[in-house]
């Protein structure tokens, strides 16, 4: 099942169309909230259809309560960075006020020099997971959708805090709909894909993880306890512009598509600096 919010209500997609489901919550993250699941959705009665191109797409969880992270979580990353593989996971929390709109703009800071995409596989949990086994995790994950983990480069280096490296607002967009578990063909070898303006420029698996999906969220549980509606970003693997050296700019589209969900899009908007707004505002009117 895919599952979307909208402004009309939450929905299924379904033939191309948004079915939308007669029940009163408001979004994903109210459904998980009270029941852990998002299987109720399934025989939940529809109220009308409307075509998925004329639907507004909210984000789906609404407001996660907690964004967790982790770095160098790919085989192919860590080739490429030339570093060792991590005994542990890298973890970090990102603001949850860092989640936009699907396909809402981002606008970079002036004072990031470096801002940088990873697109990635955001998994949701639905039940609650602490100090849970390998065998336990699955079952408690209500969907997997797309992510682009934005990451200011320059103030990770400076600053060595991912949280704030990536916590500006809009730098955690999340996809416009989650796949559940059942309807992935092998949630073992998820594929993820990032293009920037069109061009493929990350391109692997969930196979090609360090820590897989199950290891990596028992780990997180045995420490932390992961509540319905908290999302889990997997990692990136290799291809960021941090690897080509070629950072995002104004206008740049980046597209990340994940098995089983619709594709998330993030526009970049950099704005004029001081000295720009001031000449615009004494340039003669023709």
């Amino acid at each position: 099942m895919r599952v979307v919010t909208t402004d009309a209500g939450l929905g299924r997609i379904e033939d191309g169309a948004v079915a939308l489901l007669d029940t009163a919550f408001p979004n994903v993250g109210a459904v998980l909230e009270q029941d852990g699941s998002l299987r109720g959705l399934q025989s939940c009665a529809v109220r009308r259809r409307i075509p998925l191109d004329e639907a507004t797409l909210l984000a789906p969880l609404g407001r996660p309560r907690a964004v967790w992270g982790i770095g160098l979580n790919y085989l192919s990353k860590a080739a490429r960075t030339g570093r060792g593989l991590p005994e542990q996971p890298i973890l970090y929390l990102a603001a949850s006020s860092g989640v936009p709109a699907p396909g809402a703009q981002v606008e970079i800071p002036q004072s990031v020099t470096e801002p940088d995409y990873e697109g990635e596989i955001a998994v949701v949990v639905g039940r609650r997971l602490h100090q849970a086994a390998e065998s336990e995790v699955w079952p408690a994950i209500a969907g997997i959708t797309a992510a682009n983990d934005m990451t200011a480069r320059d103030v990770m280096r400076t600053t060595g805090t991912p949280a704030l490296a990536k916590s500006y607002p809009g730098f955690t967009p999340l996809g416009p709909s989650i796949c559940t578990p059942d309807d992935l063909e092998d949630r073992h070898g998820i594929r993820v894909r990032t293009r920037v303006n069109g061009e493929l420029v990350q391109d692997d698996t969930s196979d090609g993880m360090i820590f897989p999906v199950t290891d990596l969220l028992s780990r997180l549980s045995r420490f932390a306890a992961l509540e319905p509606g908290d999302v889990v970003l997997t990692g990136t693997p290799a291809g960021t512009g941090q690897d080509r050296a070629c950072f995002l700019a104004h206008g740049d589209e980046v597209r990340v598509e994940v098995d089983g969900v619709l594709p998330l899009v993030t526009r970049i908007v950099r704005p004029a600096d001081a000295s720009q707004r001031d000449n615009r505002l004494t340039e003669p009117v023709s």
